[in-house]
């Protein structure tokens, strides 16, 4: 009798009839004969299978179905600067046979670029630090004696915060903070005392900047030339930096002149760089950065994606310090000893 076709191999060997005198398979045994099986028997190969039910139905190739595709709207490119990418970069369109130059904007940095100091800074400090004093305590204010000291000491300690953490520390704040451990909160502190404190501890230095050689026929050159010029500090007081522009009677070469206070974030941060392209809505390899400092100004204008020139001859030991430091780290475009050098350097790339 044969076993259902719905048993196990198992369940069909017990149901098979024994004839008389034939013993079941134990569980052993069957589970051995099950094993032999298995192991002797296959399965059929594709050509077998081919050969009995024949081969597989072919399916028809469909087109995939992507739907209607609409007309492409052409990119609108401003006249302008289809103009400057024919000059730049595919000069066999270019229909001008006398293109202008590639460099369109210098940004400049002010101490030790363009200016120096006549006095040693420490120096400067102190003679406005004591002026400083005495104002105080001519409006009434009771502070320790001394306390010039402390008014030097407060804005070395933010000049070090400001390099620190890249983020200006202003002057007005710094000399708030101070009082306020003397007795004078904001809350008692005359704000206009306050600022006449810092103008006067900023006077002597504010007179002892001198321009380097050769400094207004460079800039008149370039500004001649068709140059947009900027000049971009780093300077913890907006309002003393703009007074020693005028002072120096640079402000007519310049399109813009902005100190790091007036937004209170400072070079390399390229973010302060591109406020002068933002204004003169230039591209960054439009725009050569020149500057005294590797770490502040060549950092920065490498970051920004601008030419960069770097200006020796001047500079506090710092500078010069963190020259050597990062001197086969930081790579400028060009080194000059003489700012006179750099018309003649930026005709050449264009």
């Amino acid at each position: 009798m044969n076993a259902s076709d719905d048993t196990s191999p198992a369940d069909a060997l017990d149901a098979i009839a024994l004839r008389p005198g034939q013993e079941p398979l134990t569980a052993e045994e069957k589970e051995r004969f099950l094993a032999r099986v298995r192991s002797e028997g296959r399965t059929l190969t594709s050509a077998e299978m081919y050969a009995i039910f024949g081969p597989p139905p072919e399916r028809p190739e469909t087109a995939p179905d992507y739907g209607a595709v609409a007309e492409m709207t052409p990119a609108v490119i401003a006249e302008d600067r289809l103009e400057r990418l024919a000059r730049d970069f595919f000069h066999d369109i270019a229909d001008a046979p006398h293109a202008p130059p590639l460099v369109r904007g210098v940004i400049f940095d002010f101490g030790d670029t363009l200016a120096s100091l006549t006095r040693p800074l420490a120096a400067l400090m102190t003679e406005g630090a004591r002026a400083a004093e005495q104002y105080m305590r001519s409006v009434g204010m009771t502070l320790p004696d001394d306390f010039y000291t402390r008014i030097v000491e407060a804005r070395r300690f933010a000049e070090e915060k400001s390099a620190e953490e890249q983020e200006e520390h202003l002057a007005d704040d710094a000399m708030s903070f101070l009082l306020q451990f003397f007795g004078y909160p904001a809350s008692r502190l005359d704000p206009a005392v306050l600022q006449q404190t810092v103008d006067i501890f900023y006077a002597p230095e504010m007179t002892a900047w001198k321009l380097r050689p050769a400094v207004p026929e460079v800039l008149a050159a370039l500004r001649n030339a068709g140059y947009k010029l900027a000049l971009l500090t780093n300077y913890n007081c907006d309002r003393v930096f703009q007074r020693t522009v005028d002072y120096l009677r640079l402000r007519p070469y310049f399109d813009l002149c902005l100190s790091s206070a007036s937004v209170e974030y400072r070079k390399p941060d390229a973010r302060f760089l591109q406020i002068a392209l933002d204004h003169w809505d230039f591209l960054p390899y439009e725009v050569v950065v020149v500057g005294d400092s590797l770490l502040e100004d060549i950092r920065g204008g490498i970051e920004l994606g601008a030419q960069t020139v770097l200006v020796r001859g001047a500079g506090q030991a710092q500078v010069q310090l963190d020259n050597e430091r990062y001197a086969g780290e930081i790579q400028p475009d060009a080194v000059i000893e003489d700012l006179a050098a750099l018309p003649t350097l930026i005709h050449a790339w264009t």
